[in-house]
């Protein structure tokens, strides 16, 4: 029996970890940055703490989607790369380049247009003069985030994951140390606030995009796919198939971050201290969510490997086994977030009232984590296969059919509050995890 496990899945965790830490280590990076931003910002004010949830929580969306978007790339340079054809790794960087901006100037003037309607999204009035400054500096930082995904996501589709993480984990420490400089007015530079935090953050994305453009170019490693990228040109061919690949899972990912974001409009109708607390939790539960999604994409990138080989027992295999590892990690962040849960609000805010509700939401949050976690890895799973159209209309139904009319529901006309609106997470994303396990077991064993 053991032996036989062994055959199935544990000898598939060592691969996945070998690729997936690095990406974990990435992401909790950016995990980092967001518990530092959100921690100096709290100590400084709770309202600008409560406006940073409001519009991070807006963006989180577009830059999820982005994400999402710029996954389409990984399959595809890995099966390039697993059949060695490094021209056309290359070639392929340069489409999603192009793609990325194009998507950039998009979301640009939809964000923008949303800025001009800021006002009427039912927000506390006291936050908009916070709100507005640093939605304009996150803006501007959309182009730089995409064009990196870029490179990133060529990085992972060729199994070099470390050369991102080292990158991201520079401009992590670039970022918090603007942060304290620019919100507090450290070392002669002005006190700003919660816009210093958001002129940081756009300095170290533009930092991060321009290393990895300077690796690409310059150094040794990536010669052999520089010439590919040098030697061709923007083809529809190409343009299309990344399309094709990036706008399914990018809607998929953008409805789930989508129904998170909706649903802090939604607090926002219950006040500023609510605000504070679910930015707290969120940007707590973003350590589960990073941690599950760097795993998840080193099932995307085995699948892809295997299905390249035609071996559709260890495609089926390596999703189980990620899904494992996904599960062991749930455990580890559940455990620790009960623990301190009654103290965790205070790492970011001085206000009792704050502690208290970030206290209530702990429940409901460790509820959702195993559904979180089936959900990253059975949509990955169905990215490393190329089958994502399926998962745009399994993401409406889950985020938008399920757990929004929920959250309304407990929250508002049960009467549950804040603890009613989350009460409606885990039903979306559990729905959303076995919707996404039964449509790739059943595209396995076709």
């Amino acid at each position: 029996m053991e032996t036989n496990f062994y055959n199935r899945y544990a000898r598939h965790y060592g691969p996945l970890l070998s690729l997936g830490l690095p990406i974990i280590i990435g992401q909790l990076g950016i995990i980092l940055v967001s518990f530092a931003d959100t921690i100096m910002v709290g100590h400084y004010s709770t309202d600008g703490l409560a406006a940073a949830s409001f519009v991070n929580n807006v963006f989180n969306l577009v830059i999820i989607f982005s994400t999402g978007f710029s996954y389409g790339l990984t399959p595809l340079v890995g099966r390039l790369f697993g059949q060695s054809d490094h021209s056309g790794v290359g070639r392929m960087l340069k489409n999603s380049i192009a793609a990325n901006s194009l998507v950039a100037v998009f979301l640009i003037l939809l964000m923008g247009i949303l800025y001009l309607n800021v006002e009427r999204l039912g927000q506390p009035e006291e936050l908009l003069p916070l709100i507005r400054p640093y939605y304009i500096v996150l803006l501007i930082s959309l182009l730089p985030i995409l064009l990196f995904n870029a490179f990133k996501q060529f990085a992972d589709g060729i199994s070099d994951t470390v050369t991102p993480m080292w990158i991201l984990l520079l401009g992590n420490v670039f970022n918090i140390f603007g942060n304290w400089c620019l919100i507090f007015g450290k070392l002669g530079c002005p006190e700003l606030g919660l816009l210093g935090a958001g002129i940081s953050t756009l300095a170290s994305r533009i930092l991060t995009l321009l290393i990895f453009a300077c690796m690409f170019f310059f150094s040794r490693r990536y010669a052999t796919f520089r010439e590919g990228f040098m030697n061709s040109r923007v083809n529809r061919a190409d343009f299309r198939t990344l399309n094709m690949m990036g706008w399914p899972v990018g809607l998929q990912m953008g409805m789930e971050t989508g129904s998170f974001s909706l649903a802090t409009i939604m607090v926002g109708w219950l006040g500023t201290l609510s605000l504070a607390a679910h930015q707290v939790m969120l940007t707590t539960g973003q350590l589960g969510f990073m941690l599950y999604y760097g795993m998840a994409a080193a099932i995307a990138v085995r699948t892809s490997h295997f299905l390249g080989q035609g071996d559709m027992k260890n495609v089926r295999y390596t999703a189980s086994a990620g899904f494992q590892l996904i599960l062991m990690m749930a455990a580890v962040v559940s455990a620790g977030i009960f623990s301190f849960r009654h103290s965790l609000g205070y790492l970011f805010s001085d206000n009792a009232q704050v502690a208290a509700m970030v206290a209530q939401l702990v429940i409901p949050f460790i509820i959702y984590q195993f559904g979180d976690g089936m959900q990253c890895a059975y949509s990955n799973a169905l990215r490393g296969i190329s089958d994502v159209k399926p998962v745009v209309l399994i993401a409406f139904i889950a985020y938008f059919v399920i757990s929004l009319p929920a959250g309304y529901l407990f929250g508002f006309v049960c009467g549950w509050g804040l603890t009613g609106i989350w009460m409606s997470f885990p039903l979306g994303l559990t729905s959303a995890g076995l919707m996404f396990s039964w449509r790739f077991h059943k595209r396995i064993k076709k």
